[in-house]
């Protein structure tokens, strides 16, 4: 069996297993700042910017009806009363939570967008003025 030679700092990975780190991070950088089109300048439809808060708009409607469901069964059924009673509020909770998540989410997003254009104008604005 062969041992590898250890770095002069005394470390225990090699030269090549340090550039093979150095090359992973470089790529796992590269593809974590391809966020919302940076490198496509195309346009985007609503429905792919707004999806993500109206899917947690809608299930967290869906989990608050359900607790008004569960917790008006604890007021009718008599049998099983207390796993209504406690199950009840944990659902109202969580949609309710859910739904605010969603609704605050939103203005976020435009906020977002309206920053990314000012940016996209002052670039372009910039390109224009400096490079002449």
């Amino acid at each position: 069996m062969e041992i590898p030679p250890k770095s002069p700092d005394g470390s225990e990975k090699s030269p090549q297993s340090k550039e093979l780190v150095t090359s992973n991070t470089a790529s796992t950088l590269c593809i974590s700042s391809r966020s919302e089109s940076v490198w496509t300048s195309a346009s985007r439809s609503k429905w792919d910017i707004y999806h993500k808060p109206v899917i947690v708009m809608s299930v967290g409607a869906a989990v608050f009806l359900f607790g008004i469901v569960i917790t008006s069964l604890s007021c009718i059924q008599i049998k099983n009363k207390n796993v209504y009673k406690m199950c009840g509020p944990a659902f109202l909770s969580l949609g309710l939570m859910l739904l605010v998540c969603g609704l605050v989410w939103i203005p976020i997003i435009r906020k977002k967008q309206k920053q990314r254009q000012k940016s996209q104008f002052l670039q372009s604005l910039k390109s224009f003025f400096f490079n002449r």
